[in-house]
């Protein structure tokens, strides 16, 4: 059997101790002709996989301030292709997606694409919930497009890598019709392990939107703007609820009938209920003291800044 033809498009993948993920996300993007896999010094057989697959490694060394690793990817990174593809190591492009790909980016109306994802959990595809569509914007010219900067980069323990920032792009955005998977072949210690990070940087967020930050470098919040800001400006009403551990389990099993996705939906709903009464309690945590706990008045409430800046690019 023929291989298909490469595609010009460079894709962008953060990574970390990820080789339980990463020999399937690899697979996946083979039909791109080149392949960047961004490190961040991993301990296990990551960089080994990646160089076994032909992905091109590059060690980011985070300075614990911006740029995080996908913005300084794009900054730093000698791309060949004027198109970049940025996929997470729990992420699979599908063939199907890739036929759309090659006949997207032939296209000059636009500058980047939405991608839908399914996102599964405990092996089950959670559609409903609020959970499906789930639209990234990862396909797009690199010169054009960078990650907001949401401000949380001096909250602790929240990594180098953007997670929930969306690429804020110059021009027309077009929209996908073929899914990408999100399926992490982790057990639930990293998901918890992974949502105790996300918390210290939602609370930030919390904290941004209930001290009236500024939204200038953002994709902003727009009722009427597209699914990415009406989010963004929903959860302006929502930072302000009471009982929201309650309420967003309510919104996703019953509202959102998470209940259709049996089992793995209702412990997904369980653990979101959780995960938000972790940033609640951590937004306390950063009101009152600073972002520290068991903080007397002679104690400083701000923590160090690092001074050193990333390495320059450097493969291994």
């Amino acid at each position: 059997m023929t291989s298909l033809p490469k595609l010009p498009v460079s894709v962008l993948i953060p990574a970390k101790n990820e080789e339980a993920n990463l020999p399937a996300c690899l697979a996946s993007v083979s039909r791109a002709d080149e392949v960047f896999v961004v490190d961040s010094q991993s301990s296990d057989r990551s960089v080994e996989i990646s160089e076994s697959n032909g992905a091109q490694v590059v060690q980011f060394h985070f300075n614990g301030r911006w740029p995080k690793k996908k913005n300084w990817s794009l900054e730093n990174l000698p791309f060949k292709n004027e198109w970049v593809l940025i996929v997470d190591c729990d992420e699979r492009i599908t063939p199907a997606l890739w036929d759309e790909i090659a006949e997207a980016i032939k296209n000059p109306e636009f500058n980047g694409y939405y991608i839908n994802r399914r996102v599964y959990f405990l092996g089950t595809w959670i559609r409903h919930g609020g959970k499906y569509p789930d639209w990234n914007l990862r396909l797009f010219r690199h010169q054009k497009g960078r990650y907001e900067n949401l401000n949380t980069e001096e909250i602790r323990n929240t990594g180098d890598n953007e997670v929930h920032e969306h690429v804020v792009l110059e021009g027309k955005v077009g929209y996908l019709k073929n899914d990408m998977d999100h399926i992490d072949f982790r057990d639930l210690y990293h998901w918890l392990e992974r949502h105790n990070r996300y918390s210290n940087w939602e609370a930030k967020i919390y904290y941004n939107l209930l001290t009236g930050m500024g939204e200038g470098g953002t994709i902003g919040a727009n009722l009427f703007g597209d699914s990415v800001q009406r989010k963004r400006f929903l959860k302006k009403i929502w930072v302000r609820l009471p009982f929201k551990p309650f309420i967003r389990f309510v919104l996703f099993y019953f509202i959102r009938l998470g209940f259709l996705d049996g089992k793995a939906g209702y412990i997904y709903g369980r653990l979101l209920s959780q995960y938000e009464y972790q940033i609640g309690v951590k937004l306390f945590e950063l009101r009152q003291f600073g972002g520290q706990l068991n903080v007397t008045s002679g104690q400083s409430t701000q923590p160090a800044q690092p001074s050193s800046q990333p390495d320059p690019v450097k493969t291994v």
